[in-house]
This record gives C-alpha cells, structure tokens and sequence, in this order.
C-alpha cells in the first residue's frame, strides 16, 4: 500500500494505492487549503468508504438478484459486503492497485482482476490522474480479459457540503428508489431534485441516479468562494447521495456523492443496456473526468 502526493499551481491530491482512491482534492488561495472533495485521513490503510473518491469497475451500483443473462448465458455475482445483500460498485474499490507511473503531476495505477466464484468478470483496468493548473484530470480503462460481459465505468466523489452549496447538472429524467437501494421507476425529474438550473442539496436521504445528462457539471461553494467544473464526455448518467443518520450515525450532512457514470444503475436487469457495453475478450473501453476549480479571492474563508 501507498500513498502518492500530486501538486501543480493551485491543487494538491493525495492518491491512495488501496481502492485505487483519492483521500484529498484541495485548492489554494495563498497558505489555505480549500477541500473540494471530503478529506480523508492521510492513511495507506484507509478504506474506499472513508476516501474522499473511488473508481467504479467493471461496472456501478448493484444488479436485481445479482444475477443477469448475456448473450444467453446466466451469470451470478456474490455479496461483496456484509452489510448490503449485492455486489456493488465492482471490484477496484476493494482490492489493491499497483503503481506504474507517478512523478510530480501524475500518477498511474493498474488493477488486474481475475474472474473468481463471486463474479465472472475478468479484466485489467488502469486508472491515471493528471495535475495542470487548477485541473484534475482522470482516466479510467478496462480491458476485457474474459468471456463477452456487460461493462461500465464511473467514479464515486464524495464532495464538501456547506449549507449553500449549489450543484447544477441537466438531467431528462431520474429513477425512483425501491428497496435494497435498487432504483424503481424511470420519471420526470422532480422539484425537489431538479439541478437544471442550479440548486442546493436536499437535506435529507437522497439516493437517486439520472438520465439524459450532457456530462457537464457544476458546484459551487459561495461562501468560499469555489466553484467546480466538471466535464465527463461519455458519462449519459449520474447519481446523487445525500446521506442520513439512520443508515450512518455519524453523517453530519457535510459531503454528499455526485458519480459520473457511462451507464444506469441496475442495467444488466433492463433489455435496453442503458450505456452497458459489452466488450469481447481484449476489447477495452474508457471514462475521462475533468475537475476544474475556480478561485475568488475575497471569499470569507
């Protein structure tokens, strides 16, 4: 396990080999640093949970019944965690990556997956992260390396929540949650979570993924004086988590996860792939996601 520090003029990002995570975005003005992203522990060991970002792959969110057909072919996957009854998020949040490249302003991290009795996906993926000025950005590929299996990418940030922080992002419609966290219904976008034009987060459990998204983003911190740009060319679908203190004691309502993400949650359950591609043995696809911070100079702090 390792940490790897990354600075250019105005960011400094912590990565962590464990996950393939970031534990830090900050920006700064003069001496300060500014979180973007939840600060996590500077700690080799620290999980993907408590990271301050993880990548999604081989695909996002969690399949029905952990189970799906492709091409004909029933697969099933296995929990990979004992409080939730999927297998969620993939694999790369929860194993250890390999560094391959880092100096300065940019790392790169390999991940090989080998197919097991939790899951048949095989694959390797490699994740890159770039500093230049006041912009991140971040790669993720996946190489199949089985048998021809739906795939998806996506990260999952985990950013500061103020009480006026502002998210924009156009979306054409979003999905009902139902239980076990496996989204419903696809609707309108309601009111309430209508981020078109630029509204605060919910203050309440939120735990919804959209569609007909353009891959651009952005949030803003006024109080602070931020805003965050964020573009994702490729990404049709995001998913917004607001927390709440029954599902965890100690959410203060100070981040909420905004995931950029090339599919729809539980895709593998829908005849219309909703972004999944899959990908014959030795095919390979791929996500960028760029963060581009703003900086006023007389913000209160």
């Amino acid at each position: 396990m390792a940490l790897i520090d990354l600075c250019s003029e105005r960011l400094d990002v912590t990565v962590s080999t464990l996950g393939g995570t970031l534990l830090r975005l900050d920006a700064r003005r003069g001496a300060a640093c500014l979180p973007i992203l939840r600060p996590a522990p500077r700690d080799a060991t620290v999980p993907a949970l408590r990271s301050a970002c993880f990548p999604l792959v081989p695909f996002g969110n969690r399949v029905r019944g952990n189970s799906f057909t492709c091409a004909g072919q029933p697969y099933t996957l296995a929990p990979n965690q004992p409080w939730d009854e999927h297998y969620l998020h993939g694999d790369g949040w929860l194993n250890q990556w390999a560094l391959e490249q880092s100096d300065e302003r940019s790392a790169t991290l390999v991940y090989e997956h080998a197919a097991n009795p939790a899951t048949p996906y095989a694959y390797r993926a490699m994740q890159r992260f770039e500093l230049s000025g006041n912009a991140l950005t971040m790669t993720l590929c996946v190489t199949n390396r089985g048998a021809a299996l739906p795939f998806g990418l996506g990260w999952h940030p985990y950013f500061v929540l103020e009480a006026d922080t502002l998210l924009q992002a156009p979306a054409r419609s979003y999905w009902t949650e139902r239980e076990q966290y496996l989204p419903g219904a696809e609707a309108p976008v309601p009111e309430a979570l209508d981020f078109r034009r630029g509204a605060r987060l919910p203050r309440h459990w939120v735990n919804n993924g959209f569609g007909g998204w353009d891959g651009a983003a952005h949030i803003a911190w006024p109080s602070r004086g931020l805003d965050l740009s964020i573009e994702a060319p490729g990404a049709a679908y995001y998913f917004v988590f607001v927390s709440d203190t029954p599902f965890d004691p100690h959410y203060h309502h100070d981040y909420f996860c905004f995931e950029p993400m090339t599919h729809a949650a539980d895709s593998h359950a829908s005849p219309d792939p909703r972004g999944l591609v899959t990908l014959a043995a030795g095919a390979q696809m791929a996500l960028t996601m760029r963060l581009a911070v703003s900086i006023s100079a007389g913000a209160r702090r």
